[in-house]
């Protein structure tokens, strides 16, 4: 019985890292007015690259900006690009992969087709396209995010569905005349989730650090929004000089997707069955 012991200790440790990680910074966002030491778009003159103090902990940027309370305002912009960049391809991926799964025919072979076609780009490239002809901010990059990132999520669904519809529990189904739609909805759909929600949650840390690597080079989130990637293309320039403009929103946007990857293993965890 070692191997359950050791997953158990592991899923209990992934999820405890990724409960006081993701907790404190869901904390931040929502309190984000009453957590924050400073009003995050405030200019002082007087304290131009300040350095971390007792004052200022994270220091100041370029115009005296309170670096702390722009990393808490920021977590807002950088959860928010976790949820609404992976909510939109989740729902319309699994949407198609049901359909596509189910019902085979001309529907699978388009989307296979559609499939072939988008996964012989980088994610990042495609979404990078899409956003410089868009133009640049948060909405293009969502609605870039919707168009590219559907595909893998109705491949893996399009894959649970093809083994679920052979199951007997989905063929007693048909045999005592439930709907199509019953079926997909009640019997299906609720076992194709799985996987799904795991890959979401791994998903949102490359949706966030796209996000990120979008606002730094300025076709994201667009100055003075207090968002990470933001904040670390404004400091590139003062990097010799203020190396904390820089630091903290890094550090803050890698604990953030470490806190997701530890979430993403204690889901994975919960999936993986025990052997004795």
């Amino acid at each position: 019985m070692a191997a359950p012991d050791r997953r158990n200790w592991r899923l209990v440790g992934s999820g405890f890292v990724a409960l006081l990680i993701l907790g404190g910074w869901i904390f931040a966002a929502l309190f984000a007015p009453w957590v924050a030491p400073y009003d995050p778009d405030a200019i002082d003159m007087l304290t131009l690259l300040g350095a971390p103090s007792a004052s200022h902990w994270f220091g100041t940027d370029q115009v005296g900006r309170d670096i702390l309370s722009r990393v808490i305002y920021g977590a807002r912009i950088d959860l928010l690009m976790c949820a609404l960049g992976v909510l939109p391809p989740l729902i319309i991926g699994t949407t198609v992969g049901l359909l596509s799964g189910y019902f085979r025919g001309l529907t699978d072979q388009v989307f296979m087709r559609v499939y072939d076609i988008t996964v012989a780009f980088p994610f990042f490239v495609l979404v990078l396209a899409i956003v410089g002809l868009l133009g640049p901010g948060l909405t293009n990059y969502f609605i870039a995010l919707a168009i590219v990132g559907w595909v893998t999520y109705a491949r893996l669904v399009r894959a649970e569905v093809l083994v679920l519809r052979e199951s007997e529990y989905v063929l007693a189904a048909k045999v005592l005349g439930f709907s199509k739609r019953v079926i997909l909805l009640n019997h299906v759909l609720p076992n194709a989730l799985s996987p799904v929600i795991t890959y979401a949650v791994s998903d949102a840390v490359l949706v966030m650090l796209a996000g990120a690597s979008l606002g730094f080079l300025g076709m994201g989130a667009q100055p003075p929004t207090a968002e990470w990637g933001v904040m670390i293309a404004d400091g590139q320039s003062f990097i010799d000089q203020a190396w904390w403009i820089c630091f903290f929103p890094g550090a803050a946007a890698i604990s953030l997707g470490l806190g997701l990857a530890f979430l993403g293993d204690a889901l994975a965890q919960l999936r993986r069955p025990v052997r004795s």
